[in-house]
């Protein structure tokens, strides 16, 4: 249970704030949206040939492997993809009270000269985005970036990083919280918003 200091006694968090909770996307619209992404990616990307996928840890693989499972279907082909971890790269690693834990890097491949597309699950400030432009060049200089996200939250971008694929952009207030929720790992695959407002 989290607690916050009041005073001279610690008190719950649910005593002080309550977290009210919308759907932005149900498991029907994740699946519509997912399609429509991944028709996109047809679009500018053909048969996949020079074009590689990778997903960053952890919560953008799960939107990866949605992607990759709807493209070798319908392609009849395998992708090339990967899994990428920012961790020791990421511009606040060093200034965390608690370390960062960081995840599996999962990429046998070379990126040199290859399309590179980069999946997350929600973008907001472009930190993490960042981080991971800097994280691939360990593999090679790709011959482009871009960028596809699940939830564009709209504002409180601290650097200039935009999407090439959109899933949804929604607008948020910065103590509002997006989470993309997968039925293999959450019970069900939808887009929540979370506010947390004082009781």
């Amino acid at each position: 249970m989290v607690f916050i200091s009041n005073q001279s006694e610690e008190l719950p968090l649910h005593n002080l704030f309550r977290m009210d909770k919308r759907t932005i996307l149900n498991s029907k619209h994740v699946e519509i949206t997912l399609k429509r992404l991944a028709s996109q990616l047809k679009e500018n990307h053909g048969n996949f040939e020079n074009t590689v996928l990778i997903g960053l840890q952890p919560r953008g693989v799960h939107v990866l492997e949605r992607l990759k499972a709807i493209l070798e279907k319908d392609l009849n082909t395998d992708l090339t993809c990967g899994q990428l971890d920012i961790t020791f790269y990421r511009d606040d690693f060093r200034r965390r009270e608690q370390p960062l834990i960081p995840s599996v890097n999962n990429i046998d491949f070379i990126i040199e000269d290859k399309r590179v597309v980069l999946i997350d699950d929600v973008l907001y400030t472009g930190r993490s985005v960042r981080s991971a432009l800097d994280a691939i060049l360990a593999y090679g200089r790709p011959k482009d970036v871009e960028l596809l996200i699940m939830i564009d939250r709209k504002f409180e971008r601290h650097l200039p990083i935009q999407p090439d694929y959109i899933g949804k952009m929604v607008n948020t207030l910065t103590s509002q919280v997006v989470k993309v929720e997968w039925e293999h790992t959450d019970g069900a695959d939808e887009v929540l918003l979370h506010t947390i407002e004082e009781e």
